[in-house]
């Protein structure tokens, strides 16, 4: 048995026979189904569903949170501002405006499913931000990430109460040819500025005596302070030649810490602090890649600006301006640089560890 079929031939359509059974017939066959399959359909949204899922969301929400609970919740979604909102983690940036605006919209949240309504919110988010709002962890977080980079500028940790009650720190920083020191006060008041030309390392190797004998005679100049900071350098220990550079900053460090701990120690407590170099350049902006630059032309700013400013960054006494500024020009022959890194060291330790400021 046979089916007409038609097929294109020099231009005309012609007709010819096509077996039933033939491999043509059921090509042709399985075209027109495919055809037939994808005509498109009326899709009908299923209204019940949808409103079944939405009872099931609002149900497993009240189950989730007692009515108490739910009040709370949505007592801190109706009253808090976006920046309060923001004080849980789930809740910031682009959420605690979204909830804001909406209930600005469209009034308080009624219940918990409402929130669900807000854009960048849906049930799992829902839950998360309610249970962050009955238990929040963000004065422990919060902590914790203040610690963090505090923790990363000085150290050993010192708790922030003894450093939002400090007076007065004396920063110190030293090299290979010199030390020098600045005593501020919490007002970022200059009272007291000094460097001391003892150390000759490239000449010759100090022994252990000579470092206890200089430290001390420099510190017994030292005025008393609630911290002594130290600048905490990082040389790379894989370069040989280093070593006795390297060897020379381990024993002023170490000898520093005993002998001012042992000098100023207060009730028992820790009264020497090591300070980031590098974090210090960042904050003043000193650093090119991981090299920090001379911090000398901001020190002559700063004393300038002490002079012709109302309200200037760093007070220096107006009797040591002078005094100041020869020391400077005394010294312009030299890179003096501890001179003025101490200075420098000292605005930052205030400005990151005392003041909150982010570093």
């Amino acid at each position: 048995m046979s089916v007409p079929g038609l097929l294109m031939a020099g231009g005309r359509w012609r007709c010819f026979p096509v077996p039933l059974g033939s491999f043509l017939f059921q090509a042709l066959r399985c075209s027109c189904c495919r055809k037939k399959s994808t005509a498109p359909k009326n899709i009908i949204p299923n209204v019940a569903f949808c409103d079944e899922n939405a009872k099931k969301s609002q149900n497993a929400l009240d189950k989730l949170f007692s009515s108490e609970q739910q009040a709370s919740i949505l007592h801190v979604l109706n009253t808090a501002s976006s920046k309060e909102l923001e004080a849980f983690k789930l809740l910031r940036g682009r959420r605690s405006t979204n909830v804001v605006e909406h209930r600005e919209k469209f009034g308080p949240f009624q219940n918990l499913e409402s929130l669900m309504n807000v854009p960048l919110f849906q049930y799992k988010t829902t839950v998360q931000v309610c249970n962050s709002i009955l238990c929040p962890e963000t004065g422990r977080k919060k902590k914790l990430q203040e610690n963090r980079p505090l923790g990363k500028l000085i150290k050993p940790d010192v708790g922030r109460e003894r450093l939002k009650a400090v007076n007065s720190i004396v920063s110190i920083v030293f090299g290979t040819r010199r030390i020098a020191w600045a005593h501020l006060d919490r007002k970022l008041a200059v009272l007291d500025w000094q460097q001391n030309d003892r150390w000759k390392l490239m000449d010759r190797t100090y022994s252990s005596s000579v470092y206890l004998e200089v430290i001390s005679s420099i510190i017994s100049k030292m005025p008393k302070a609630d911290f002594y900071v130290l600048e905490k350098t990082v040389l790379p220990i894989q370069n040989s030649s280093l070593f006795p550079i390297l060897l020379h900053f381990h024993i002023m460090e170490a000898m520093l810490y005993a002998l001012l701990n042992k000098t100023f120690a207060q009730d028992g407590q820790h009264q020497v602090l090591s300070m980031n170099r590098n974090a210090v350049g960042k904050h003043f902006e000193l650093m090119i890649g991981d090299s920090r630059t001379s911090g000398k032309e901001l020190v002559k700013q700063f004393l300038s600006e002490s002079v012709l400013k109302a309200d200037p960054r760093v007070v220096f006494p107006a009797d040591k301006v002078v005094h100041y500024r020869h020391m400077f020009s005394s010294t312009e022959s030299q890179r003096v640089e501890e001179l003025y890194d101490s200075l420098l060291q000292a605005i930052a330790f205030y400005e990151l560890a005392v003041f909150d400021a982010k570093p």
